[in-house]
């Protein structure tokens, strides 16, 4: 994340005005310190498994002088938690993330932090020591102070407050009030002189206790150098401060489902984005739009800049990738292979360049965004009509879609025009093919860095997966079942699989699937095609051998025929649910299988033909099973139409997968013939 800080653009301003304003904390719930015997017997019967919680926490932020020429943002934190088990000990483990850059930096003072503890009927507090509170290098850019509450155990009360001072404006602390254990009581407040406009955008599903918004006027006095004669120049300034305050109290945790993007998406919190100052004559806007934050992100020498006409160490290898290349596509598949290829990615995720472009190709190791602005770069310089995309992954939640918060992305793929087809590229992954991308990047809503930031949606909805498999069974001997089974994986699962055999060779690939049937089938003659042609999904080919479930001696077989492929358990477990279903992808299975029956032996039961839709054209079930002479065909097939499902989705889909589960689960009998 990069902070930017806008003290160069007030001049006029700043040459006559500084603020000595404190902020209060109306309606604080806590004082420092003050802990009382009743708080040891705090509980959330709504949620009796929690292994912590949080008593109150209570946060402000503001400006205030910096004691010259300029403002600081302060924010500051009181928090109180009670300690219910070990596995809640963690909440005691407490960092801070702080921002600088050549010129200035974000510091954090007036750290306090305590355990409190019950003993003999006395409270017995533990503070933290100046000594062990530490700092630690993240990168470049960030560093992290640390410290960890001594003498936590179950029961233990802690509590701890600090204030963080930043000169960069576009860092206003946002504020979350729902956590992943129950919260009693959180509140912010924000106070905002009128000399800067903030947008502020909400989320969340629980209302607030208290929501309020006042306004002061407020003097502010500003010191300037000393003069001529050597003594230091004031100034006064009325202003307006608009204040804000939250609050929420008893607070259901939040935690992961399956099928949800992140629960950051549906949390309770609010954030802030600069949006416009007055520099002391006349308004000043701030990114406030695509276009500005697209202008903003090309002059950058980390981003755009990077890419520019100067670089010509790009030229040259350019031209030797795409030797003998006649289209685009050729071209643009040869760039995209010599990077995927060449070029190591750490996997760190960033918006800018963590060093120059040359180094990275020099080096051949990179950052995410180092590895694919070098491919728009390489792009670029075979004349293709190629740019960066900026996007949120789904682990980091949704894109504000209607106001250009860069705090939201996380992420950069490049997209290159082929015969007017916008291609998505990702040369980040080895193992990753042309025109592809893993499932976290489909997470709705990103921008194309052009001149006004062109929307670009990259849904769950169109990412289509397609598995085919086919079994036959086409032997039976000695009691036991024979026959060839064939699998052509979804693109994603053969990405699996190729990372897979990477790691353990295409021998570990099988020993797991030998270790998943439990020994109750045996395979052979084992194959995977493909494995090479990473634009296409793998190939998996085996033979199997299984011994039937014979009841009354040999004179009946039990046979599932979806041979373990079939779904044994419901995805949806909970009872009900208040968000999303967010499905990685639009999947759609087709199981076949062709069973031919055992001579000497009819059809005693079979499961009936069954065909159900789900919310009329948007999932469809199909298990169509049939005897044809001396032949049992089945065609399975799971299909949907969407990723996405609302909260009013899910009973339904979970009944619809209730039936999938039981029908799938239904075996054929078979019975020996009477002489």
């Amino acid at each position: 994340m990069r902070y930017n800080s806008v003290v160069a653009a007030l001049p006029i301003m700043l040459a006559c005005l500084c603020t000595k304003t404190a902020f209060s904390q109306d309606g604080a719930k806590m004082k420092y310190g003050k802990v009382s015997k009743e708080e040891f017997n705090v509980s959330f019967p709504k949620d009796t498994g929690a292994h912590a919680i949080i008593i109150s926490e209570i946060g402000s932020s503001g400006f205030e002088s910096d004691g010259s020429m300029d403002f600081n943002l302060v924010y500051k934190i009181h928090r109180r938690i009670k300690i219910v088990d070990k596995m809640g000990a963690g909440r005691g483990q407490v960092s801070i993330m702080l921002y600088h850059n050549d010129k200035s930096e974000e510091t954090v003072s007036k750290i306090k932090a305590s355990a409190y503890n019950l003993e003999n009927g006395q409270i017995v507090e533990t503070k933290l020591e100046s000594k062990d509170i530490y700092t630690e290098k993240i990168d470049d850019r960030h560093t992290e102070k640390k410290f960890a509450i001594p003498a936590i155990k179950d029961g233990t009360i802690i509590e701890y407050s600090f204030v963080k001072t930043s000169p960069y404006y576009t860092n206003l602390e946002p504020w979350t009030f729902q956590h992943a254990i129950p919260t009693l009581w959180s509140e912010y407040q924000v106070s905002i002189p009128d000399i800067f406009e903030y947008v502020q955008i909400s989320q969340g599903y629980e209302p607030y206790a208290e929501k309020t918004k006042s306004t002061s006027r407020t003097t502010y006095t500003f010191r300037s150098n000393k003069n001529s004669t050597g003594a230091t120049e004031t100034g006064t300034m009325d202003a307006n401060i608009n204040s804000w305050r939250w609050a929420a109290k008893d607070l259901m945790p939040i935690r992961d489902e399956k099928f949800i993007t992140t629960t950051d998406n549906y949390v309770n919190k609010i954030e802030f984005q600069l949006s416009g100052f007055y520099n002391g004559t006349y308004k000043k806007d701030y990114r406030n739009t695509w276009p500005k934050l697209m202008e903003a992100l090309n002059k950058d020498e980390n981003f755009g800049v990077a890419m520019g006409k100067n670089n010509n160490f790009m030229d040259n290898i350019t031209d030797d990738i795409i030797k003998g290349a006649t289209t685009d596509e050729e071209k643009a598949n040869k760039i995209f292979n010599w990077i995927r290829s060449n070029i190591k990615c750490t996997d760190k995720r960033r918006l800018y360049t963590s060093q120059k472009l040359k180094t990275t190709l020099t080096e051949k190791s990179g950052d995410v965004s180092d590895v694919n602005l070098l491919l728009v770069g390489l792009l670029r310089r075979a004349k293709l009509d190629a740019y960066p995309v900026i996007l949120s992954t789904r682990e980091n939640g949704y894109v504000y879609p209607f106001y250009p918060m860069l705090t939201n992305f996380n992420y950069i793929i490049a997209v290159v025009d082929i015969d007017g087809q916008k291609v998505k590229l990702d040369a980040t992954h080895p193992k990753l093919g042309f025109g592809k991308l893993l499932p976290d990047c489909y997470n709705g809503d990103a921008r194309i860095v052009d001149d006004i930031g062109t929307a670009f949606s990259i849904s769950a909805d169109s990412l289509h997966e397609i598995a085919i498999t086919t079994v036959s069974f086409s032997k039976f001997e000695n009691g036991a079942f024979s026959g060839e089974f064939q699998q052509q994986p979804t693109y994603l699962g053969s990405y699996g699989i190729r990372t897979q055999v990477e790691k353990t060779k295409k021998e570990g690939y099988f020993e797991k699937i030998r270790k998943a049937y439990n020994g109750e089938v045996e395979i052979s003659d084992t194959e995977l095609d493909n494995l090479e042609d990473l634009d296409n999904p793998v190939l998996v080919k085996y033979n199997f051998k299984i011994k039937s479930d014979e009841g009354a001696g040999d004179d009946v077989i039990y046979l599932n025929p979806m041979l373990g492929e079939g779904t044994k358990h419901n995805l949806f477990t909970a009872a009900e649910r208040k968000y999303p279903v967010e499905m990685p992808a639009v999947f759609d299975e087709i199981y076949s299988m062709n069973l031919q029956i055992p001579s000497g032996y009819a059809v005693d039961e079979m499961p009936k033909p069954s065909i159900v839709s789900f919310n009329e054209n948007e999932g469809q079930f199909q298990y169509l099973i049939q005897q044809v002479d001396d032949h049992i065909q089945l065609r399975c097939r799971i299909r949907f139409t969407k990723a996405t499902f609302t909260p009013e989705d899910y009973e339904p889909l979970r009944g619809f997968f209730d039936m999938i589960v039981k029908k799938q689960a239904e075996q054929i009998v078979l019975k020996k013939k009477k002489a």
